[in-house]
């Protein structure tokens, strides 16, 4: 009798322990999981929210459906912000790309940068809280609302990277050559990422009930994670080097002067590369109606001068259409106040502004004695004149004759780029530096007489800058503005790079991100160890809770849920009848 009392009572009080829970699990007040579930599903109350059972999925068969969507949103939407952030060195040209289709200046690079950024902490979020319900063993359901913007998200990502793609192809290089820069960076980010991925992970694979189940669950993950541990040795970076290895810092030659301090193209723009100790200045070259040489990125005067105001019925005329009496009249300067073209140009002081305000066009021949007085290198694009232009099958002889003749340039500071007559050009001035704007086989360009390239960045390439330069034939790239940029270019090898940002380079003593073999090792075996140790524990403590919480509710809640309290309390009621 006694004993039969004592187990009434442990049953009694199993039973209790079990409705406890139960009744705790519905009305239990649990902020933290209140907030994740309250963003994720708007579900605030607790009784609207379910746990998953061991052993069972950790939602029902449409959000397992759409789970992988808000995957596929993430990843989508990761790859266009990381690809259009890092063309940041080349908004000018997106927004000049712009401009000639709707015919105002905007900052659109910088609009698309703060959405994708938007976009992509919007996605991230909604992961972030899937994944920490997970983790607290919670059904998931999001939201409609949620899910509508998961669709636009995704196909905002996808549309604007099949657009840039098709409009801008080549962004994918420079989406490449990043890599070379932040592949150590992004390793370190993927490690610790499947860290905190391995707590929700731990936590199913432990409380499967079948052995499959936790293989398809731990089998991918540690797939994933070994891939992540060994992609080092396929890894490759010029600022990963011995000491003593790296060369000379690249010359800067301004583009277009300093763009980001003065409006482009102008004295005051030139003035401002020489100050900030520029190697050398980049222009481009227009042939007026009669004859004048001048400086002039675009065909048409709409963007950088006042032509709509001074001329309104010959806004969109080529600029080498105008006379040079015309072109003394216009201002060049008032549109960098107002357009402001770059943006991170930072604030004039009133001096640098009333200066910009009063900048007119500026002749071939004023740029060139400004050049030569400095010391400085030149190199410019030299545009052929439009039909029936007086010019048009002289061109280079009158640029030749500005040169040689009006400008009094000593010819070794000219690094001569049109393509056009170059033998000729070479016979003229034996003196200047022949460069060409395309790769090509060694032999073919010393058989020229070429003795540096002007190429694009995305060109960028280690081995032909050494190539090259084994056979006295120096490197510039262009156009080159980022830090990151700028330092892999110093790591490849380059020579000297065309840049809007010399003010900014200048004050570089040494690449970003330069490390030795030694110290790259070391930082990739500790992220490695660190990681094997904190998976290992999270494993191994989603063990200890489970079989903890197993052997506690198998004493009082077993019985209830089988059905068996209920047939042992009938055969306990009937027992002091029999006694008695």
């Amino acid at each position: 009798m006694e004993a039969t009392s004592t187990s009434l009572k442990r049953i009694k009080f199993g039973k209790l322990k079990v409705v406890r829970r139960h009744l705790l699990q519905r009305y239990e007040h649990q902020p933290f999981i209140s907030c994740l579930a309250g963003f994720y599903s708007c579900r605030w109350k607790r009784y609207q929210r379910r746990r998953t059972e061991p052993g069972k999925c950790c939602c029902k068969t449409r959000e397992c459906v759409f789970f992988p969507l808000l995957v596929g949103a993430f990843c989508f939407s990761l790859v266009f912000l990381y690809m259009w952030g890092e063309a940041k060195n080349d908004y000018n040209n997106f927004d000049w790309y712009n401009y000639g289709n709707l015919g105002f200046w905007f900052l659109w690079s910088l609009v698309l940068l703060v959405v994708a950024a938007i976009l992509f902490m919007y996605i991230a979020l909604l992961l972030v809280l899937a994944m920490c319900l997970l983790a607290e063993g919670q059904q998931l359901y999001l939201h409609w609302s949620h899910k509508i913007g998961t669709f636009l998200v995704l196909g905002f990502s996808i549309t604007a990277l099949f657009i840039l793609s098709v409009l801008w192809g080549d962004q994918w290089k420079t989406v490449r050559l990043s890599f070379q820069i932040t592949a150590p960076y992004l390793h370190i980010g993927a490690i610790t990422i499947m860290v905190l991925l391995s707590w929700p992970m731990a936590l199913y694979a432990i409380r499967a009930d079948k052995k499959v189940v936790q293989v398809v669950i731990v089998g991918p993950y540690l797939a994933i994670l070994l891939f992540l541990f060994l992609i080092p040795l396929g890894m490759y970076s010029p600022c990963i080097r011995e000491v003593g290895t790296l060369g000379p810092k690249p010359a800067l030659i301004g583009h277009r002067g300093a763009p980001m301090l003065a409006p482009e193209n102008t004295e005051m723009s030139f003035q401002k590369t020489i100050e900030h100790g520029g190697d050398g200045l980049e222009t481009d070259v227009t042939i007026s109606y009669d004859g004048v040489p001048f400086l002039m990125h675009d065909s048409s005067l709409r963007r950088t001068t006042n032509v709509k105001e001074v001329y309104p019925n010959d806004t969109a005329q080529n600029a080498a259409l105008f006379s040079w009496d015309a072109l003394k009249e216009l201002n060049a300067g008032a549109w960098f106040l107002k357009d402001k073209p770059f943006s991170c140009m930072g604030s004039l002081s009133r001096a640098d502004q009333n200066q910009a305000m009063n900048q007119s066009i500026y002749k071939l021949s004023n740029f060139l004695r400004l050049a030569d007085s400095q010391n400085k290198l030149v190199i410019f694009d030299l545009y052929r004149p439009p039909e029936k232009h007086p010019y048009r099958y002289s061109w280079i002889n009158r640029t030749l004759e500005v040169i040689l003749n009006e400008s009094g340039i000593r010819p070794h500071l000219v690094l001569w780029l049109e393509n056009d007559m170059r033998s000729f050009v070479h016979s003229v001035a034996p003196g200047f530096q022949q460069t060409m704007g395309t790769k090509a086989p060694v032999e073919d360009l010393l058989m020229d007489n070429i003795v540096k390239l002007n190429l694009a960045y995305t060109e960028m390439s280690s081995e032909d800058i050494r190539k090259y330069a084994e056979a006295n034939i120096t490197t510039n790239l262009y156009v080159i503005n980022e830090p990151w940029l700028f330092s892999l270019a110093w790591c490849s090898g380059a020579h000297s790079v065309t840049t809007n940002a010399v003010h900014t380079l200048k004050n570089l003593s040494q690449p970003l991100f330069l490390m030795t073999p030694q110290q790259y090792n070391i930082m990739w075996i500790l992220t490695d160890l660190a990681s094997v140790l904190l998976i290992s524990l999270i494993f191994a403590l989603h063990w200890w809770r489970e079989r903890s919480f197993s052997c506690c509710a198998h004493d009082g809640g077993s019985m209830l849920e089988s059905g068996t309290y209920n047939k042992f309390r009938t055969e306990l009621s009937n027992m002091p009848a029999v006694v008695a």
